[in-house]
């Protein structure tokens, strides 16, 4: 190296040295555009306190950790990144040369440095390039290679690399002096250089940021300043000191960015931004994202820069998803179907002021799509039915945070959001930002939890950390963040922030800010600009525009604010001049305005106008103008920032939010470059502003102030059950992003973040402490060992009415049971809620002059002085409506008023809780007083719109102080009461609205300890909507008269629908002793003041009968063999299963196989007894071989379970025959005779066992096995009653006696239905333990909810822990009440699966498998569930899907099973765990929900614990709070059985008059004595009505009352009887049967079916008449209707032929759907949903007893044309089609419309299997039958029969016939065909003989072929049958008669004239029907 050449390379060193130490020092310097006007002083010295620049300590507040990851910045030495990079290459390139150019070597080494490799490869590598000669860059590579890879080059310096390297040549060749120039020129170029992107946000990668630098804040050299933008300057003045920031220069557009035209957009969007040419820039750069993806965004913009457009975009992307034919398939379709149902959109604003205004705005702009947009605020609540009609809700924070925290809540609105809007989202820094971050969280899990997409969109101001927040909100940085700076704003804004001197609040301080705000505004005005003043209080408007006047007129310039000279200024006076306000009126000419919240609607209207116009030029207005409204103007100016907060009770300073958006008003597009914002405030405030507003600091959260009420929130929803669930949630939320971010501003220190990056831990203690403090106030149970967390109502009650925890331990501490009014105040008063109210000297001698007036007439603990003393007064001198003086009074009395309410209703649900029914009145008053502003000692008419004076009158005497006095008033008294005439009407009217009801109450005792309770509720006032509302709701308490405990309570909603219905509670009560006197049933208005009803219950007369349970003890035998019954038949069918009996078996085995003891077995289900009652047939079969056993079950599931069970295992080896009897299955008489066994329904042995006198079948039958004979309580339990009585009355009247064996679940009173059986020693009564696996069961109660659907869905969850919990891997059945629910829970287990690691945890099998299965499914909802492991099963599954589920539940396929309970009775499904999901199900009589039957719930139970694989079994019953009590006491004691039989008596009685058993009212009172109804009389009267004294209980006279109830009973009976025609009545108590009584007999429908077609028959009945008479059929009554089918049966309604309305009753009534039903089926229309198409099977089967019964009572009154149209419809019912389709539309394939157009031959159906072929093939194709249909159409043509009649001998007295088949039947049993009838139908013939001309009927009889088993030919030859009808007597010979003979199943008649013949002749006997 030359010498030369080392000197070089020195001084190149040393410069290099001095760069190194430069950088250093300025390497802290941040300033992005430094201040001209300050000097290095002010960068680096300290400041006075009022300088703007104070130190801000960068310390724990504003440190972030976001600036330092893996040691990126040394302090002390260069940055290290890819330009550092860069010139390291240029000078190893200098220094060794090398192979490698420049490029080359840099992108090697940042290959090299971006690999995989290690530190030691790495080292190995970089020396293989570098050499040894360059290590210590090697270590600098190693050491910062993250650094230098993630940095990335900007475009800045991408472009200044090549010159860079050529200045550090050109460096080299300078001279000194030359080198120190440059470097100080580089020194200068440094200081004036961009932050590098380290310090900034790392958001230089993100494609959405548009800012015009790079760098966030800027900061002083020391780091610890900011540093103001370029431009700005700071003037100082006698005033005040003054501080301007330059507009920032409004952004040009990039190249290639265009906006997006209107009209380039499809015409979703054209439509909807009707009269906009094109998008803004801001909006055309985000248009992709919003309208085209369901991203979810972030939109950082400025005010005005047009956010609410940008989310009008996103609500179009919603609602195009929800148009069914795809916008993107057709962009230029002109009209859209939306389908409004499927969405909802929720918007959720930080003030109801800008509520309102987004409301308006998406409202003119969707207007067109019919889309309704709705305010849900704390002032506009909405109905259920109004929130289903709205898609875009428009709310609140907290609105919609109560909203989604009530677990029921409104389901249907929360589940159905598709798209979540939060408007400045910036709040989260504010005290409203912990309801944002547990909305957002919710949401979140929401959409993991159900995997359904809710779109998130945040708007917020422009944000320093916008990164954080995205990140909150889920946002894709690279895809739906937008930031935008202030050069968006559409008028860029000159800013000046004004300190006025003086101490804050002092008089100069005020006149100070007076004077300089109204230097600005004279400012203003000489440059011909407009003003907006913003002040603080209503009172300061008016106050500040008077002000600025005096200063106008001292300064002589009052005539820059007039506008006299405007051309509209006299027209503007005018309407001046209407207006009300004389302040107004007073400032105008001024040229001064006023606008605020508290001015009429009409006066702020006039003032945005005429300022808009330009007519006013100052207005001074509230900040509400500011959010509310969107009225520009060119300057505005904040006059002070000190406001009154009632929140805080004090004052505090203006919020950053509401200055940013005052600000945001300055500016008018259309008519200024730039917009002015002032903001005066005093000069201690003015750095905070500064900063606040230029910079703005990150957003931090506020969860963590809020922690304890929102997990108590998250618990009490369900979503938060465990510590660990508690710490995910709280990684959803803001707090937790920041926490990483920022740890030490949230005292988390270095060395545990290193330690536990995820903060679990951190979490943990969180949720762990809040969890503690919980428990301790009752609001939660915690369990510290499982770490479980489970709501308790408190706790509950505190979420869903928004009270602090604060407020519920005072609350805790203080309430008790007796306190009043005072008390109640008091405890209001302490609550947390009003803790920040304060008391200020300034009010104190008006709070003291209140607490002394009238308008506190509570007394008030405590000093006037202290909070809750000025909390007190203020809450009572709101009810007492005083008038206050001081403003901050009145805004402290708004927040306390709004907040009382809620807090008392709290109260009151705590009281209720508690079942404190004094303090439960107290409240629920005080409540409504605080609503009404109406103290509860006042009149309650006081509540209407009535002169004050006219309501002391009515207060003055105390006979008119109630309601029920004055209504027993004339009008005309009423007036003189009120010396006002006039009013008297009106007051009238107001007391017939006024909504008091009337209370009816009966009680039933079910034993000692437990009292029925049934209510009636009567409305006792006239609907009037504009008073009443949609609804009325009350709360109905029963109590103990001597306590006031609540014993029940229950919140009941009227309807204006249901007015005049009839309203029924049923509820039981608890008895203890001693008994209360009485008790008092309390219904009490929910709204209104003075509306309560008590209606006292005495006990005087209750028997509380003595139930004393006999159970049987389960002996310790040893297990008896099968060996023991000595039949090795028996003996091999057995042996299959098992070996021994079980213990109950053996104990029972006895009595049941060798004795013929009547036995009753209760045991519970599941025990064996199916096996018990096979060991009492054996013995039948083998004592009386010739004999039949019954076996009766309830339900026909549980009949078709049985047939199939013995049909398998026990007819074939013992060669017994057996035969079902159901509605779906009546075998031939010939068949029943030869059967063994009849399995069948009470109903149907009930209907046959009443002719047992002609039936020998019924004689002959040895043993009745009645299965679940306790349901003799239930609806069928009467048909029961009547089939042991009428069994044990046979067995009396003929020498066989017949064994009865009833079965049953454990009872209470056994031996009352022991001794009604006539059980001696077979009564065997086991408790439930007695089970061959036992169970273990658990109640959970939930808390009442506001519907049922919502209960229900609050039941979910825990079904799905008990899963997890009880049997994670074993089968689970869950019953349910209805289908829907079916489908409905089976969707919330999905969803549950979907947050677990194994979402399919329920499946059991391969997916092959699977799906090969899945194709099979038909239902899309089982398909679903089948796919996630889970079945549905239910009646409305078809066949093939039902069988499907139980089978691949019985191999363990699926492990849960949703059912309803329809499946606990009719298929035995054992499971190891059974949830029993809710105990209610609706009924559609009461149109309410009832409770089931504790009966099913036990055989729901029953199905718990598989005895092949399970020791235990487990059941959990998920019921209501109040009912949990019920179930613990029944489920262990048994439910005692009680008769129904005296409901129904009438009916039983009818059929036993006809059959001949009863002929004499005795008859009838002997024939109940042997009912179980007689018994229970006695034990329990008052039960039934029955009304004996506890003192003759057991006496004589109790006798007498007994047998009186009896003979009122019959006599009632009878009387019923006789009006139906079914009976006749004599005086001496004979009673003789009719044909009307038979007939209602023999078709078992009830008389007042028949007493309905007796009042409306007529002769000539249309076909409508007909289908009306059976429709409106008493059998119809318990035809379900379930919620909302009205809304379907309208629409049905309206695509019938016969409207609905025509039946005159409500589109509820059953009737009504059966009449559209039966229409539907003839229409043969698709039916809307599939449990309408059980219904229908259902209305069909009972239709055609109906219809025969009334053709028999038509022909017995004689009208021949309407017993034919009778006929006409049954076969119109059998064939699907209308009378007047054509004859031949019954066959397949033909087109209705072309056979009614058809005028050629057949005429008639009968005419077509005569045609001939050619003929026949002419019709087939006139009529249209399609080729694939032609073979059925002529084998259906080869079933219609042809028949010929013959008449023989006809006399007076009778008429001889014959019919013949001419062609032969395709079917052995003669089968029609009839494919859409849903059970096979056989041939009939109808015989009539009448006379046409008179209309009458003579006789009437029918005819069936025989059948092949009577006649082997009769199928195959031409069948034929011989019959006869007798004639009235005295029939005139001269009459001219028809034999009419019509078919029941086509449309075929043959008529033929009869002459009758004279002589007479002996008439054979007569034929059985």
């Amino acid at each position: 190296m030359t010498p030369t050449d080392q000197t070089w390379l020195e001084q190149l060193m040393q410069m290099k040295e001095a760069v190194e130490k430069l950088q250093a020092q300025l390497n802290t310097t941040q300033d992005h555009t430094l201040l001209s006007v300050i000097d290095e002083d002010d960068l680096t010295g300290s400041a006075d306190s009022d300088s703007v620049f104070d130190e801000i300590d960068i310390g724990d507040e504003y440190y972030s950790s976001d600036f330092f990851e893996d040691g990126d910045i040394d302090q002390d030495g260069p940055l290290y990144d890819r330009n550092w990079l860069f010139v390291q290459c240029a000078e190893h390139c200098a220094k060794h040369g090398g192979a490698l150019g420049l490029e080359d070597l840099s992108s090697n080494l940042l290959s090299i440095l971006s690999s995989n490799s290690n530190n030691d490869e790495l080292q190995s590598s970089l020396t293989d390039i570098l050499g040894y000669e360059d290590l210590e860059l090697v270590g600098d590579l190693i050491l910062h290679r993250h650094s230098i890879v993630n940095s990335s080059i900007t475009v800045q310096q991408k472009s200044d690399q090549e010159p860079k390297l050529a200045d550090d040549i050109i460096l080299r060749l300078m001279t000194k002096e030359q080198r120190e120039q440059a470097l100080r020129l580089q020194d200068l170029e440094h200081k004036l250089r961009p932050l590098g992107p380290k310090l900034a946000e790392p958001s230089s990668n993100y494609p959405h940021i548009y800012r015009s630098h790079d760098a966030g804040n800027t900061l002083s050299a020391a780091g610890k300043k900011y540093s103001l933008p370029l431009g700005s300057k700071k003037e100082d003045h006698e005033r005040y000191e003054e501080i301007t920031v330059p507009a920032i220069k409004v952004g040009v557009r990039r190249p290639g960015e265009k906006r997006v035209l209107i009209s380039e957009m499809d015409k979703l969007c054209q439509y909807t931004f009707k009269g906009y040419t094109s998008l803004n820039r801001m909006q055309s750069l985000l248009y992709e994202v919003a309208y085209k993806t369901n991203e979810n965004m972030l939109i950082c913009a400025p005010t005005g820069a047009g956010k609410t457009d940008a989310a009008m975009l996103t609500i179009l992307n919603t609602i195009a998803r929800n148009i069914p034919s795809p916008i993107t398939d057709d962009p230029h379709a002109e009209s859209f179907y939306c389908e409004k149902d499927n969405f909802k959109i929720v918007y959720v604003a930080p003030m109801k002021a800008l509520a309102a205004e987004v409301v308006e705005k998406l409202g003119k702009c969707l207007a067109w799509l019919g889309i309704e947009v709705r305010e849900l605020t704390g002032d506009m609540h909405l109905t259920k039915a109004e929130i289903l009609r709205t898609q875009i809700i428009v709310t609140t924070p907290e609105k919609w945070d109560v909203v989604t925290r009530k677990s029921t809540g409104d389901v249907e609105l929360v589940q159905k959001v598709r798209l979540l809007i939060i408007d400045e989202v910036h709040m989260l820094h504010d005290d409203r930002g912990a309801v944002i971050e547990s909305i957002v969280a919710r949401t979140q899990r929401q959409v993991e939890s159900t995997q359904s997409m809710i779109r998130i969109i945040g708007l917020s101001a422009t944000l320093p950390n916008y990164v954080d927040v995205a990140s909150f909100l889920k946002v894709n940085p690279y895809a739906g963040l937008f930031y935008f700076d202030a050069s968006f704003r559409p008028v860029p804004l000159e800013q000046h922030f004004v300190g006025v001197r003086g101490k804050a609040g002092s008089k100069q301080s005020n006149e100070n800010l007076d004077r300089t705000a109204f230097a600005k505004v004279k400012e203003m005005l000489e440059k011909g600009h407009q003003v907006m003043v913003f002040v603080h209080s209503r009172k300061d408007t008016v106050k500040t525009a008077r002000r600025f006047y005096e200063l106008a007129m001292d300064e002589q310039c009052a005539e820059l604010f007039t506008s006299e000279t405007h051309p509209r200024y006299s027209l503007a006076v005018q309407e001046m001049n209407r207006s009300k306000a004389r302040e107004l009126r007073d400032l105008f000419p001024k040229g001064f305005g006023v606008h605020h919240a508290g001015m009429p609607r009409s006066d702020r209207n006039l003032m945005e106008r005429l300022f808009g116009d330009g007519l006013i030029k100052v207005l001074c207005c509230t900040a509400t103008l500011a959010w509310g409204v969107n009225l520009p103007a060119a300057a505005v100016v904040i006059k002070g920032t000190h406001l009154y907060s009632s929140e805080k009770g004090a004052f505090v300073d203006l919020g950053i939010l509401d200055v940013l958006q005052i600000f945001g008003r300055a500016g008018r597009p259309q008519f200024q470059q730039t917009g002015v914002g002032y903001i005066c405030t005093t000069l201690d405030k003015l750095p905070h502003y500064l900063s606040a507003i230029t910079q703005q600091q990150p957003i931090e959260s506020r969860l963590r102030e809020k922690m304890i009420d929102n997990l108590n929130a998250e618990i009490a929803l369900g979503t938060v059950t465990t510590i660990h669930e508690g710490v995910q949630w709280l990684g959803y939320s803001y707090m937790f992003v920041r926490w990483k971010k920022n740890p030490l501003g949230y005292g988390i220190d270095w060395q545990e973040f290193q330690d536990d990056p995820s903060l679990i831990q951190r979490r943990r203690t969180l949720i762990m402490s809040a969890a503690r403090h919980l428990q301790k106030l009752q609001m939660i149970i915690f369990n510290e060992i499982t770490e479980t967390l489970a709501p308790k109502d408190l706790g509950r009650i505190a979420s869903n009415f928004y009270v602090l925890s604060t407020s519920i331990e005072i609350f805790n501490t203080l309430l008790k049971p007796n306190q009043s009014e005072a008390d109640i105040l008091a405890i209001l008063a302490l609550s947390g809620e009003f803790d920040n109210i304060q008391a200020r000297d300034s009010e104190s001698q008006e709070l003291q002059n209140l607490r002394e007036s009238s308008c506190c007439p509570c007394a008030i603990p405590g000093q006037t002085d202290s909070a809750h003393g000025k909390t007190n007064i203020l809450l009572q001198a709101y009810i007492s409506r005083a008038n206050l003086e001081d403003f901050a009074l009145v805004a402290d009395s708004a927040y306390v008023a709004q907040n009382a309410v809620r807090i008392c209703r709290a109260l009151f649900m705590i009281a209720l809780n508690r079942r404190w029914g004094r303090l439960c009145q107290v409240l629920l008053s005080m409540g409504k007083s605080i609503e009404k502003r109406l103290w509860s000692f006042r009149h309650p008419l006081a509540q209407f719109d009535l002169p004050n004076y006219i309501v002391q009158k009515l207060e003055e005497k105390e006979s008119t102080s109630h309601i029920e006095s004055l209504r027993e008033m004339q009008v005309g008294e009423i007036g003189s009461l009120v010396n006002n005439r006039s009013m008297g009407p009106t007051i009238a009217k107001l007391l017939g609205n006024f909504p008091t009801v009337g209370i009816d109450v009966k009680i039933a005792p079910l034993n000692r300890d437990v009292l029925k309770v049934h209510l009636w509720i009567k409305p006792q006032f006239k609907w009037n909507d504009r008073i009443h509302g949609n609804s009325e709701s009350y709360w109905i308490l029963v109590e103990n008269s001597d306590t006031s405990e609540i014993y029940h309570s229950e919140y009941f909603i009227l309807t204006k629908r249901k007015l005049n219905d009839d309203h029924e509670l049923h509820f039981t009560i608890p008895l203890s002793d001693p008994l209360p006197s009485q008790i008092y049933v309390r219904a009490s208005s929910d709204r209104w003041l003075g509306v309560e009803t008590v209606e006292p219950v005495s006990f005087q007369h209750l028997i509380r009968p003595d139930t004393e349970s006999v159970y049987t003890e389960l002996l310790d035998l040893q297990p008896l063999p099968i060996t023991a019954l000595k039949n090795p038949i028996l003996e091999n069918i057995y042996g299959q299963r098992f070996r021994y009996f079980n213990p109950m078996q053996t104990q029972i085995f006895h009595t049941l196989y060798h004795t013929s003891e009547n036995v009753l077995l209760g045991s519970p289900t599941g025990s064996g007894k199916t096996i018990a009652c096979e060991l009492a047939m054996w013995w039948a079969f083998r004592e009386k071989p010739t004999s039949k056993v019954v076996y009766i079950a309830p339900m026909k599931a549980l009949v078709r379970e049985r047939v199939k069970d013995w049909k398998a295992r026990v007819t074939g080896p013992m060669g017994k025959k057996l035969v079902e009897l159901t509605g779906d299955n009546t075998p031939d008489t010939r068949t029943i005779s030869d059967a063994d066994i009849i399995i069948t329904t009470p109903e149907k042995w009930d209907g046959i066992s009443r002719s047992w006198k002609t039936r020998n079948y019924v004689k002959k039958v040895s043993l009745v096995i009645i299965d679940e004979i306790h349901l003799l309580g239930g609806d069928r339990g009467p048909i029961l009653e009547i089939i042991v009585s009428r069994m044990n009355y046979i067995a009396s009247q003929t020498e066989g006696s017949v064994r009865l064996m009833g079965m049953s679940t454990a009872c209470a009173n056994a031996t009352d239905l022991a001794n009604w059986l006539g059980v001696k020693n077979g009564l065997f009564n086991f408790k439930h333990s007695v089970r061959p696996v036992p169970l273990e069961i658990f109640i959970d109660g939930f808390p009442e909810q506001s519907g049922f659907c919502p209960l229900m869905q609050s039941m979910n969850r825990p079904a799905f822990l008990a899963i997890k919990t009880h049997s994670p891997t074993k089968p689970v059945i869950i019953f349910v009440a209805s289908r829907r629910q079916t489908r409905l829970t089976a969707r919330d287990l999905i969803a549950f699966c979907g947050l677990e690691d194994n979402p399919r945890r329920f499946l059991q099998m391969p997916e092959s498998e699977l799906d090969s299965l899945l194709d099979q499914v038909k239902d899309s909802s089982v398909k679903e569930a089948l796919s996630f492991g889970i079945g549905l099963h239910h009646a409305g599954l078809v066949e093939s899907d039902r069988q499907l589920v139980e089978e691949l539940f019985t191999y363990n396929k699926i492990q849960v099973l949703v059912a309803t309970s329809t499946l606990a009775w009719g298929v035995n499904l054992p499971a190891h765990l059974v949830i029993v999901k809710g105990t209610q199900f609706f009924d559609a009589k009461t149109e309410g929900y009832k409770d089931m039957d504790l009966t099913d719930v036990l055989q729901m139970l029953g199905r718990a614990g598989r005895p092949q694989f399970d020791d235990s079994g487990i059941a959990r019953i998920f019921t209501q709070d109040s009912k949990k009590e019920f179930y613990k006491y029944f489920l262990h004691t048994g439910f005692p059985v009680e008769s129904s039989l005296h409901k129904v008596v009438a009916d039983h009685l009818g059929a036993e008059v006809s059959a001949g058993t009863i002929a004499t009212k005795q008859d009838a009172l002997d024939y109940l004595t042997w009912t179980f109804f007689f018994r229970r009389l006695h034990k329990n009267p008052t039960y039934y009505g029955l009304e004996i004294s506890l003192e003759d209980h057991d006496g004589a006279s109790s006798m007498r009352a007994a047998n009186g109830y009896m003979v009122g009973l019959v006599n009632n009976s009878v009387e019923e009887l006789q009006k139906s025609g079914c009976v006749i009545g004599h005086s001496n108590g004979d009673l003789d049967p009719t044909p009307l009584g038979k007939i209602a007999s023999y078709y078992y429908l009830s008389h007042k079916t028949v007493r309905n077609l007796l009042r409306r028959a007529k002769p000539n009945a249309s076909f409508e008449d007909c289908l009306t008479w059976m429709c409106t059929a008493a059998e119809y009554d318990e035809l379900p209707v379930r919620h909302n089918e009205d809304l379907i049966n309208t629409e049905l309604s309206k695509n019938l032929p016969y409207k609905a309305e025509r039946l005159r009753v409500p589109m509820w009534d059953p009737h009504v759907k059966a009449y559209l039903l039966i229409q539907a089926f003839l229409s043969r229309i698709d039916l809307p949903i599939s449990d309408y198409v059980t219904d229908q099977n259902s209305v069909l089967d009972q239709s055609i007893r109906i219809i025969q019964a009334s053709i028999d009572v038509l022909a017995e009154l004689g009208h021949l044309s309407s017993c034919l149209m009778m006929i006409t419809l049954l076969q119109c019912i059998k064939q699907a089609r209308w009378y007047n389709d054509g004859p031949l539309s019954i066959l397949p394939g033909v087109d209705v419309l072309l056979e009614k157009q058809r005028q050629s031959p057949p005429a008639t159906l009968g005419e077509l299997p005569t045609l001939p072929a050619p003929v026949l093939e002419d019709v087939v194709q006139l009529i249209g039958v399609p080729k694939a249909l032609q073979k059925r159409f002529h084998d259906a043509v080869a079933a219609i029969p042809d028949v010929e009649l013959r008449i023989g001998k006809a006399t007076q007295e009778k008429v001889e016939l014959s019919l013949t088949r001419k062609n032969p039947a395709l079917h052995p049993e003669f089968r029609i065909y009839a494919p859409k009838f849903p059970k096979p139908q056989t041939e009939g013939w109808f015989v009539i003989i009448g006379d046409i001309k008179a209309d009458t009927v003579y006789a009437l009889r029918r005819v069936n072929w025989p059948t092949a088993q009577n006649n082997r030919k009769a199928s195959k030859s031409k069948p034929a049958v011989s019959t006869w009808l007798a004639l009235p007597p005295g029939l005139n010979a001269a009459l001219k008669l028809t034999v009419i003979v019509l078919s029941d199943g086509y449309q075929l008649e043959t008529r033929q004239e009869v002459q009758l013949a004279e002589e007479t002749v002996e008439a054979p006997r007569n034929i059985e029907k």
